[in-house]
């Protein structure tokens, strides 16, 4: 199987550190969204449900921007279709500060989307590249070295909102709802312009980044040449995405992947509330979880490839995603939110082993099956809100087991049987990637 790249070691390590930074960028932007479904509950005095439209706006334009972002990848390249996400990041930022300071939740909400609009563009290019950037069976621990970027940005990201913009909420909140309608308004007007001077930074830097990555020493990867499985002689000749199950399977995967994810991470905070939890102390349940999926990546940097296959790690992780489920459905308080928060690890190794495992073999069709991919994380957009929803009707507990095990078990099915659909027997061979050729 050809899937490495003629590039030095040196230009390597180089290139891993520049995309290590662009996952420390989305990293910190994607997991503001558990906190900033609780800053918009009061900053705009909405309900639940209307505040769950943050995660909503930003994951659902994952699948609407996806295919369109392959395409733009192949007039582009991967090099600039990177800076160009980034600088429609940058505009996103702009359009939420903006509107939030104005307290125009509609005009927020497009904000977040356009954010993830960018983000979908830089995923698109970003996950293949570092995926093909050397050996396939080495990818889940490349990956893995973005993902502890991602996620100390991960645990970052609340700690520093909560600290800028949300410190003193549950006071806050107790003043409102107390106040006359005029106080009320000054109250809320003064919380709601905390998010501008933030985001207006976060936008600049983002548009600096973005001439930067032009000007890197980037190289430009061209994935038919690194990510063909022609040598086998089992794939060549393929000319559609539909002559390869397991990308679709992958695509479900992702799905499901990032719906737990985000129940894990962003709807945490609504979690604890359900049990009556402080508000000061639910807006920061979102690091715990990204703690979790950071010790989860250190262990999975060590172990894949060389003493367990991304594929067994994968299967492991789901069962452990299922034992913690009904650990917390089991229990009450904060042992309950522990559990949640302990999903970060059993999740933290799914996307490193998921996405290379689905584009494998791919070739020229790398782009549109990567695309096919990060259409599948508007999992994060669906299942959360399945979550608030069903919750108003029911136990907040027994929705959320009943919503988090069936995805682990399909995640389960794609590690032991879906991923080699298609492939080649070598592929779907239990032992680990290092031991196979």
């Amino acid at each position: 199987m050809s899937t490495t790249i003629a590039t030095g070691s040196r230009s390597h390590y180089g290139s891993i550190a520049i995309i290590g930074a662009l996952f420390f960028i989305f990293g910190f932007v994607t997991w503001l969204n558990g906190p900033l479904i609780s800053f918009a509950r009061l900053a705009f005095n909405v309900s639940e449900a209307l505040a769950f439209l943050i995660p909503f706006a930003f994951y659902i334009s994952y699948f609407v921007l996806a295919l369109p972002s392959s395409m733009i990848l192949k007039k582009t390249g991967m090099k600039k279709g990177m800076a160009l996400g980034l600088f429609l990041m940058a505009v996103g930022a702009v359009v939420f500060g903006q509107y939030t300071t104005a307290r125009v939740y509609g005009g927020a909400v497009t904000g977040i989307f356009i954010i993830g609009a960018g983000l979908a563009i830089l995923q698109t290019a970003s996950n293949p590249y570092i995926s093909i950037l050397g050996p396939i069976e080495g990818a889940a621990q490349r990956i893995a070295v973005m993902g502890i970027c991602n996620k100390v940005a991960g645990i970052l990201a609340p700690l520093v909102i909560g600290t800028l913009v949300m410190h003193g909420m549950g006071d806050l909140a107790a003043q409102v709802e107390g106040a006359d309608a005029a106080t009320r308004e000054q109250l809320l007007n003064e919380f709601a312009a905390r998010i501008h001077d933030p985001y207006m930074l976060m936008a600049g830097l983002l548009a600096l980044l973005a001439v930067a990555i032009l000007f890197s020493p980037l190289p430009e990867i061209r994935p038919e040449d690194v990510n063909s499985e022609g040598d086998s002689g089992r794939l060549g000749g393929k000319k559609s995405l539909f002559q390869f199950p397991h990308v679709w399977l992958g695509a479900l995967c992702i799905f499901v992947y990032v719906g737990v994810e985000v129940m894990a991470g962003d709807a945490i905070g609504t979690y604890g509330e359900g049990f009556g939890l402080p508000l000061d102390k639910t807006k920061f349940f979102t690091s715990l979880t990204l703690g979790g999926m950071l010790l989860g990546y250190l262990i999975g940097l060590v172990a894949i490839p060389r003493f367990i296959s991304q594929e067994r790690y994968l299967s492991l992780s789901a069962i452990l995603g299922v034992l913690l489920a009904v650990g917390a459905f089991l229990t009450t308080g904060y042992v309950s939110v522990g559990f949640v928060a302990a999903l970060g690890f059993a999740n933290a190794m799914m996307w490193p082993a998921i996405f290379p495992l689905a584009i494998q073999g791919l070739g020229r069709l790398t782009e549109y099956g990567s695309a096919l991919l990060i259409m599948g994380i508007s999992g994060g957009a669906v299942i959360p809100q399945l979550f608030v929803h069903f919750k108003q009707q029911h136990d907040f507990q027994l929705v959320f087991v009943l919503l988090m095990v069936p995805c682990y078990l399909y995640i389960l099915y794609f590690a032991l049987r879906g991923h080699s659909v298609g492939h080649a027997p070598a592929v779907a061979s239990g032992a680990p990637a290092s031991q196979r050729g």
